[in-house]
């Protein structure tokens, strides 16, 4: 089993090159000397050209500067320093420009002294729309392009719809997109249920509805005792009428306000918006723990684990986290940190200019704001346990497996193949990559089987199909932008018998890749789980105990990569469906199909639209839904 202490210990005593070290930090001297005062990005380089680091300043002469002072260096730096042979740089007009660029350089180059994040989705939010008489409220995730009111972001998806629910009884605000709206001749089950006022059918008039959106959004804005006690008169005066439906109704939504408070049980009186970011370091592994508050509430938190080639302290770290993190969502208006960081007034002034408002970054020491602080780095560490408690077990299967088949180096690095087609249509395979982070599903492949002169496969030629995926992603070796195809795996795993092993082994031969272990792996004789047959070469076909934990982790494996490769060929396969018919008519392309698609909301809807329904639609002139009317009634 890998001990990450060891590991700890020695990036820290990897011994550098003093004349090298002289040799870089001369270098730098000279070349800061003739660079600008100006914002930008610098980059260093190896002698290969390489990029080693990638970095932002407000200044970029003063910053590069600082790096030929060899009594400021830390030993990671002065490893970098000892590499670098030339230096680029690129001007920006701003801070902004700097650190969107920065982030854009980091993940194309992936320098090895920079910290590489993950992208991840993007974060869910609460949308209530403002381009519609009768606005809608429902969940969305990406850009915020259109014209609307975001509440959020939420740290869980599941948080949201559970929101969502208890908003709909409280405040019977519609969820159904435009077009099912305007098509509506009768209620829907969610007004039957008390989840939506039926405006559609006019149970409720415009103004009537607007009093809900106003109400639901002050609700949303942290107004929530307001709305309760206005909600509760309304009840009160119900009863005394002897209204007790209506004053039912009335108690109805006062609980479900009550089940979104209990849901968020965390109020922050002190502070209205704020992101507080918190890192723990523990055995060379970190964690950066994100909570987000928005109108006092706790809108949940989300833990993320940045890949470092290298030892990185904490500061550097955030400061790099922050740059990532915000080209991709916007800033909170405060962001409360457990370190201080390097260029804190430059991102500080960057994040300003991304947000359209002023951003203050808070490094608290006593105060509510500090005892938040202190929650989110207990989180962080507790979050990193778990996570080197997860890798351990990782490495320990990685190791039972390398001693199982005898293998010469620690294992680091399994591909899964795994093919998918329906009847021999849209064939194609797909590559999964486990390590000891478990599931790296950033460097998950698919591999477009291509049929033609120079490629004939015959249909359901699974070997054939094998034998191109390898081959295409072997060549890729040295060959490609893409650092993850780059990397030789130590292990293959086909999934399949003696006849896959065979294709596999053949290609590894032609390639000279044969230090490459391949493995296959096919459903015992009843196809139970459990009775796997293993195939590797010179060696006879064999089983484990059913109660063997390298069986579970090669189950584990198979069963991924054909998840993928179901899931990905579905995905395909509709994809393919819905706009396939419409990819035949003249006239139509990628954004007038969309916009049919969010208009009528089926194909079958716009097959039976007339040409006044079709002209309705933004994009589609007289001659073009001329052309659509004529293409599905003249067949």
């Amino acid at each position: 089993m890998t001990d990450f202490t060891d590991i700890n210990t020695t990036e820290i005593n990897i011994i550098i090159d003093g004349q090298a070290l002289s040799k870089g930090l001369s270098l730098i001297a000279k070349e800061a000397k003739h660079l600008p005062t100006l914002p930008g990005v610098y980059r260093m380089l190896n002698h290969e050209g390489r990029v080693l680091y990638v970095g932002k300043a407000k200044n970029l002469n003063k910053r590069v500067k600082s790096y030929a002072a060899d009594n400021r260096l830390n030993n990671r730096l002065r490893r970098m320093v000892s590499e670098t042979r030339s230096i680029e740089i690129t001007t920006t007009r701003n801070e902004a420009e700097a650190l969107l660029l920065e982030n854009n350089l980091i993940k194309h180059h992936t320098p090895r002294y920079n910290i590489l994040l993950r992208d991840d989705k993007s974060f869910p939010f609460i949308v209530i729309t403002k381009d519609h008489p009768v606005p809608r409220i429902y969940k969305h995730r990406g850009p915020q392009k259109i014209n609307a009111d975001y509440y959020g972001p939420f740290a869980s998806s599941q948080s949201v719809d559970e929101t969502i629910v208890a908003l709909e009884k409280a405040f019977l605000l519609r969820s159904c997109n435009d077009h099912v709206f305007s098509n509506r001749t009768r209620p829907c089950l969610l007004y039957q249920i008390k989840r939506c006022s039926g405006p559609c059918v006019n149970r409720i008039s415009e103004h009537q509805y607007q009093e809900l959106v106003q109400e639901t959004k002050a609700f949303l804005e942290g107004k929530k005792s307001d709305i309760q006690q206005k909600l509760g008169q309304h009840m009160q005066k119900a009863s005394d009428n002897q209204s007790y439906e209506e004053a039912a109704f009335y108690r109805d939504r006062i609980r479900a306000l009550t089940q979104i408070q209990t849901q968020q049980t965390i109020h922050f009186s002190n502070l209205k918006n704020a992101d507080i970011i918190a890192v723990a370091q523990k055995n060379n592994q970190t964690c950066v723990q994100v909570f987000f508050v928005r109108n006092h509430t706790n809108y949940g938190n989300r833990a993320y684990f940045p890949n470092s080639n290298d030892t990185i302290e904490s500061e550097e770290i955030l400061s790099q986290f922050i740059s990532h993190f915000y080209t991709q969502r916007k800033p909170a208006n405060t962001i409360i940190l457990s370190h201080s960081i390097p260029d804190i007034d430059l991102i500080q002034n960057a994040l300003s200019q991304i947000a359209g408002h002023k951003v203050t970054i808070n490094i608290p020491k006593y105060g509510e704001k500090n005892r938040i602080l202190e929650q989110a780095l207990y989180n962080a560490k507790e979050a990193l346990k778990r996570h080197i408690s997860v890798m351990l077990g990782n490495q320990d299967l990685l190791d039972k497996m390398s001693d199982f088949f005898n293998l010469t180096k620690p294992l680091s690095r399994i591909e899964v193949y795994d093919n998918s087609h329906l009847q021999g249509t849209d064939p194609f395979g797909v590559m999964i990559v486990a390590g000891s982070q478990g599931f790296e599903k950033k460097f998950y492949r698919k591999f477009i089987v291509q049929n033609n002169q120079n490629n004939p496969i015959k249909l359901n030629d699974d070997y054939a199909m094998l034998a191109q995926v390898l081959k295409r992603r072997f060549a890729h070796l040295q060959k490609s932008d893409d650092d993850s195809m780059n990397l030789l795996p130590d292990v293959i795993l086909i999934d399949g018998g003696q006849g896959q092993l065979n294709v596999a082994q053949k290609i590894l031969e032609e390639l000279k890749l044969t230090h490459i272990i391949a493995i296959g792996i096919a459903k015992g004789p009843h196809r139970n789980a459990g009775q796997e047959r293993f195939f590797i070469k010179d060696q006879a076909p064999f089983s484990f105990k059913k109660d063997d934990p390298l069986l579970h982790y090669l189950q584990r494996l198979r069963d991924e990569a054909h998840r993928f490769a179901i899931s990905s060929h579905r995905s395909k396969r509709e994809k393919k469906l819905s706009f396939s018919t419409l990819d035949q008519i003249i006239g139509i392309g990628p954004k007038r199909k969309k916009a049919l698609y969010n208009h009528f909301g089926s194909l079958q809807q716009i097959s039976s639209a007339s040409i006044h329904e079709l002209v309705q639609v933004k994009g589609i002139d007289q001659k073009v839904a001329e052309g659509i009317y004529a293409y599905f009634h003249d067949q």
